[in-house]
């Protein structure tokens, strides 16, 4: 959008602000100079950064990251070893075998593998099965079968069960010491065993497994965790399984799918580009806030996303994404006497006399003159004044002095009638009515906020006739009429009405207190109570409450 030119009260021009939002924090833009995020001016619906949540985990306490990510594998019951090993698993002498033989010769064997790697076979001879895929076994035994009996001889291998051993697991873990299996358990099982992981002092990410004083294999569980991949050993007798100390942990919560305190594979820091692929910021996250320690001093920086990722993460920092971009739409419905869509989607600057132009009616059902708004932000403003006014009217009710016994009498009279007034009152919810259409039909330039209502009232051809009269009803509207006549066409006034007090609204919820001014066809004609203050001590305030009460939430109480 063009700017025009400033100049200063010397005559030089002005520096003009940059039209965009440089994505510079706007901390270190001096206040004359700042940008603009968006076209427009700020609105009360602003309220800054946002936490927003996944779409399924909308029951996500928001707050910093508390558990450790990978924490939750050690959660589950400790399960016992299975007799049955996988088909990946890879034959160990110490395992047992069995053969079975049938057709032209009938025969079984339960047998041990051999320190040599070998099964022994009657009539066959030894076969090497040390080294061979549990899945591979039945193909590899029924081809050397096969080398000496015919097709008449069918067999069948399986393993019954494995070798048992027993397995040291240290280091920084729940509950260290020996812990027996089979050589078909993976290291996951001999680490639950043992409790887990420490998640306050333990690395998910340095396992070492030593044998014999020698690291064979070293075992980081975020590839599994991630990727599903498991580092493939065969643990033996004695071996010994060491989780390492804590690495550099780093928190990540606001708005991420993995809500997790994640740990570096390096022992001081982590990069912001390796968090945030470990966290998943979601779409609408566009900064961060890293906080944390430098320097024995308290840290904190806001940031956007690309400057995250050049960041270097130090050990218990954390990493809080937010969503910080206004919207440049709202959303607006339409309601009441109106054609085609009943939802606009519109610049957030645009205004109600702009948006009237893109919403058709039938002009011969739609009164346009009655047009209003409701919007929530009012009906919970109105609700905020109506607490406050019947508050104010309790105290005065139950607090002022009373000169003499009777007088407390009738205040005590007085008091207990009010009081079911007043319990009624607080019941009662505003709509949030907006006048917006003026005496002469045109609309006011209202800036129209995300979330209003607009209301298109259809055309009516009675006045609605209320409050302090005898028989309450709608009477046709006639030309000519008066107040008093539709008075006098609905009973006339009842004890407690008032010429005086007569109230004529519109229908787009305009009061008009003048009692001379004639109804028009969809008006509403109140007769408010009258009551005089020199009998009800508290009558005038009383009355004054509960009239704005009604004027708020379009609600007469005739008792």
């Amino acid at each position: 959008m063009p700017q025009s030119a400033v100049t200063t009260p010397s005559g030089a021009p002005a520096t003009q602000p940059p039209p965009t939002f440089d994505q510079r924090s706007l901390a270190d833009i001096p206040g004359q100079q700042r940008g603009t995020e968006r076209i427009g001016s700020p609105t009360q619906a602003e309220g800054g950064a946002s936490l927003v949540a996944p779409l399924g985990d909308q029951a996500r306490i928001a707050g910093p990251a508390t558990a450790v990510f990978g924490a939750a594998l050690f959660t589950g019951q400790q399960q016992s070893s299975s007799e049955a090993p996988n088909p990946n698993y890879v034959l160990a002498p110490g395992d047992r075998v069995s053969v079975r033989a049938w057709g032209a010769v009938d025969s079984e064997l339960v047998g041990v593998i051999d320190p040599a790697g070998n099964l022994f076979l009657p009539n066959i001879g030894p076969i090497r099965v040390a080294g061979v895929r549990v899945g591979d076994l039945q193909a590899m035994v029924e081809g050397e079968v096969r080398k000496v009996y015919t097709s008449q001889v069918q067999v069948y291998a399986t393993v019954l069960s494995t070798q048992r051993i027993g397995v040291f697991v240290t280091g920084f873990v729940r509950a260290p010491g020996r812990y027996a299996g089979v050589a078909s358990d993976s290291i996951l099982d001999f680490l639950v065993r043992a409790g887990g992981v420490d998640p306050g002092r333990g690395s998910f990410r340095e396992i070492a497994i030593t044998r014999g004083g020698s690291n064979v294999a070293n075992v980081d569980l975020y590839r599994f965790l991630l990727e599903g991949r498991l580092t493939q050993i065969r643990l033996q007798e004695g071996d010994t399984i060491v989780v390492g100390r804590q690495r550099a942990m780093i928190g990540a919560d606001g708005a991420v799918r993995n809500n997790y305190l994640f740990e570096s594979t390096s022992r001081a820091s982590l990069s912001g580009r390796e968090l945030i692929d470990l966290a998943r910021p979601l779409p609408a996250a566009t900064n961060a806030v890293v906080r944390g320690v430098r320097s024995s001093q308290p840290f904190s920086r806001y940031m956007t996303i690309g400057e995250l990722a050049q960041q270097t993460l130090l050990d218990q920092d954390t990493v809080t994404f937010v969503a910080d971009v206004a919207t440049r739409t709202i959303r607006v419905n339409v309601e009441g006497s109106r054609l085609y869509p009943s939802v606009l989607v519109t610049d957030r600057d645009m205004t109600l006399c702009q948006i009237l132009d893109h919403i058709a009616v039938d002009p011969g059902l739609a009164n346009t003159d009655g047009v209003f708004i409701l919007r929530p932000a009012l009906a919970l403003q109105q609700k905020r004044a109506i607490d406050e006014a019947l508050d104010r009217l309790e105290r005065q009710l139950f607090l002022a002095p009373a000169p003499t016994g009777s007088v407390a009498e009738a205040r005590s009279a007085e008091a207990n009638l009010i009081s079911q007034y007043i319990g009624r009152a607080r019941r009662v919810q505003p709509e949030g009515r907006l006048v917006v259409m003026g005496q002469d039909g045109g609309c006011a330039p209202l800036r129209l906020e995300n979330g209003d209502i607009i209301v298109i009232p259809e055309r009516s051809q009675t006045v609605l006739v209320q409050g302090e009269v005898n028989l309450p009803q709608a009477v046709i509207w006639r030309e000519g009429w008066s107040a008093t006549d539709y008075l006098d066409a609905a009973g006339g006034l009842s004890e407690r009405g008032s010429r005086s007090t007569l109230m004529l609204r519109r229908p787009s919820g305009q009061a008009i207190l003048n009692p001379q001014v004639p109804p028009r066809p969809g008006d509403e004609l109140i007769a408010l109570p009258y009551l005089d203050p020199k009998i009800w001590l508290f009558g005038r305030d009383l009355v004054t409450t509960l009239f704005q009460i009604a004027l708020a939430a379009r609600v007469f109480i005739n008792n």
